[in-house]
């Protein structure tokens, strides 16, 4: 019988250090052809708008669905799964904390490959809801880092991460955007984060904006970049402001784009000095949903969490 999973049970299931090796399994699968996705559609509503995005992965026997609607503010996800084997409904997750668990265990894959050898500081340019599972899944994926900076529009806020979480509070952005991994989680349209603020060997976790009409960084950080890569292609075309912009200026060819499965299995290579500026844009892609949930139903069965349906 399907399985109804809530969000107090998905948080009980799975922390972002778990996360980390689900989703780089979830890469090695694109890799292989096993999986196919369908990018994130928005259906505009009153007050906010319905998306889809879904993917069929092979590879893992499971298909899913998500969706979630954005009204006034508030943000409602489900993730559906079916087994692929025979066509089951398999279960039904609510899935705000499996969305930001799996964003930041792609963020935790791509500093596990591209951080610099020994990067021992992380900075984070938000210190919201996202910022959190970055934090949980970079530190488990890259054990060498020592100091965690973050910055927030809102003072307050940021001493409140810090406090909860063994964090710095900067001083300034450039503070935190001067760290050998930079993380933005905001919700901002405008750049956070300017390109003269890296230093050599800097990651770009770029996760915040995955629409074409917002960007998290300003053209500098690109400019700067040896290599940038990205979760999706086809949905960087359609959501990355981060890189649409730089594409329409001609700072940037979608050719010298690469995705960040093609790095996991070893297609490319990634980090070629411990002196390259690295970006990894993240819109978040549909795939990543089906492992983590596949991977929460997995252990629910065995911990007899959840609700048959």
């Amino acid at each position: 019988m399907p399985l109804w999973l809530s969000e107090d049970d998905v948080a009980s299931l799975v922390s972002p250090a778990d996360a980390v090796p689900v989703i780089e399994g979830c890469f090695r699968r694109i890799a292989a052809s096993q999986v196919e996705l369908m990018p994130r559609r928005r259906f505009a509503i009153e007050g906010g708008y319905f998306a889809v995005m879904a993917a069929a992965d092979r590879g893992l026997g499971m298909a899913g669905l998500k969706s979630y609607t954005v009204v006034e503010g508030g943000l409602r996800f489900v993730v559906c799964l079916f087994d692929l084997s025979d066509g089951s409904l398999v279960a039904l997750i609510e899935a705000d904390r499996l969305g930001q668990l799996r964003t930041g265990a792609a963020s935790g894959v791509a500093a596990k490959l591209l951080a610099r050898p020994g990067a021992t500081s992380l900075g984070l340019i938000g210190a919201g809801w996202q910022a959190e599972s970055q934090l949980g899944a970079i530190r488990a994926a890259v054990p060498s880092l020592e100091r965690v900076v973050v910055s927030s529009r809102t003072r307050e806020r940021a001493e409140a991460f810090a406090e909860r979480h063994g964090a710095e509070v900067a001083e300034r952005p450039a503070d935190a955007g001067g760290c050998d991994v930079v993380v933005t989680a905001t919700t901002s349209k405008d750049p956070v984060l300017r390109g003269d603020w890296l230093h050599a060997g800097a990651l770009v976790c770029a996760i915040g904006a995955n629409d074409p009409r917002a960007r998290e960084l300003d053209s500098e950080v690109i400019a700067r970049a040896t290599l940038v890569c990205c979760d999706s292609l086809e949905d960087a075309r359609l959501e990355s402001g981060d890189l649409i912009e730089p594409v329409a200026a001609g700072r940037l060819d979608w050719l010298e784009v690469q995705e960040l499965h093609a790095i996991v299995a070893g297609e490319l290579p990634g980090r070629q000095s411990d002196d390259d500026i690295v970006v990894f844009k993240s819109n978040g892609i549909a795939p990543w949903d089906v492992a983590l949930g596949a991977e929460v139903v997995r252990r629910a069965r065995e911990r007899a969490v959840g609700v048959e349906l």
